[in-house]
């Protein structure tokens, strides 16, 4: 290899170098102040083709000054291009740490602490360390972003960490579950059916809440939330309610709880026993109107069936004879408690 074969190899080496050691937005650099200017200092950034630039505005504080020949670590703000020159911030090092911190907690899966600052659409937003970072609804233990959760501290997964974008999503969900399989082995053992315990309803789903129970959550089906028919687990509860619930089942294999609320109170079926007979006539409410037939509550908690065919001789629509919320007279047609069933009539009133 000639001598000016050589020199090209060892050019082309440093360039190579140079162009690898090109900054981008969000770097940490390390750089000495070589002059102080009116509205801030130049800064002579190694690797760098010109001399990067630290506005005043851009100092840790108002009061700072830099000496010259202090050689300190700056955060990018803009990249060298070959008409500009690098644009350094000391003030964000705080957040470029903070950043770095919690891309250290994806990685490595830690579980950290962020305090929810407000609910917005689709989720909320909250602040660790001072950056804003957003958990979408369906990484919200609840499921549904409400406004008892603003000014509280929870624990969350970071699922991502982009300074660049200036973007932080977070998981409450992932932390709950982590943290419920550290403990539900524990807080099972210390748990036995028909034993009645406090909690918070942590989830409203169409289908019943989640009530957390010592830090596992226990599904109370809509079905036993109360006796009487509603609509949604929301007719009842609300997010963050303390309840007491009874622990009707434990799946031991599968890791679950059953609840209710309803059977805190005495069964209403149990209640009408002796008190109603079949061919009495009674008043009642409807409760919900069908094609095959009215819903009526006789009693606080119990509902009876009044079939279309049992509300008049002639062929008729129930929509058009009643309404939810009107009170009226039926006869007890078939009465079986003990089944929960009761069976009503209109038309053999005056039989």
């Amino acid at each position: 290899m000639t001598t000016a074969e050589k020199t090209m190899d060892e050019f082309e080496q440093l360039l190579e170098e140079s162009f690898a050691k090109s900054n981008s937005v969000a770097d940490i650099v390390e750089g000495t102040v070589i002059k102080k200017e009116q509205d801030g200092y130049l800064i002579s950034v190694k690797g760098a083709k010109m001399e990067a630039y630290l506005p005043n505005k851009e100092l840790s504080n108002e009061s700072e000054e830099l000496e010259i020949g202090d050689t300190r670590e700056f955060y990018v703000l803009k990249e060298e291009n070959n008409e500009d020159s690098m644009l350094l911030s000391l003030k964000r090092i705080a957040f470029a740490q903070a950043w770095a911190q919690l891309n250290d907690a994806k990685i490595q899966g830690d579980t950290i602490l962020a305090k929810v600052v407000s609910t917005v659409k689709g989720g909320v937003l909250v602040d660790i360390a001072d950056l804003k970072g957003f958990i979408p609804s369906s990484q919200l233990r609840t499921g549904t972003p409400f406004e008892g959760l603003v000014d509280t501290k929870i624990e969350v997964k970071v699922l991502e960490a982009d300074p660049k974008k200036n973007k932080l999503i977070l998981s409450q969900r992932q932390a709950v579950a982590e943290q419920r399989d550290q403990v539900v082995d524990n807080v099972l053992s210390t748990l036995q059916e028909d034993q009645v315990v406090s909690g918070n309803v942590v989830r409203i789903t169409d289908f019943g809440a989640f009530v957390d129970i010592n830090g596992i959550d226990g599904l109370l089906p809509i079905s036993e939330i109360s006796w009487q028919r509603i609509k949604h687990p929301s007719d009842v509860l609300s997010l963050g309610d303390t309840i007491e619930v009874k622990i009707i089942k434990i799946d031991n294999e599968l890791k679950r709880i059953s609840l209710s609320l309803k059977r805190m109170g005495e069964n209403p079926w149990q209640q009408i026993e002796g008190q109603f007979e079949e061919g009495q006539v009674v008043k009642g409410t409807v409760n919900k109107v069908t094609t095959f037939g009215a819903f009526i509550n006789i009693f606080p908690g119990v509902e009876a069936l009044l079939p279309v065919s049992e509300m008049s001789d002639e062929n008729v629509n129930p929509f058009n004879l009643f309404k939810v919320g009107d009170e009226v007279s039926v006869l007890i047609k078939k009465f079986t408690p003990k089944e929960h069933r009761i069976a009503l009539s209109v038309k053999d009133i005056n039989a």
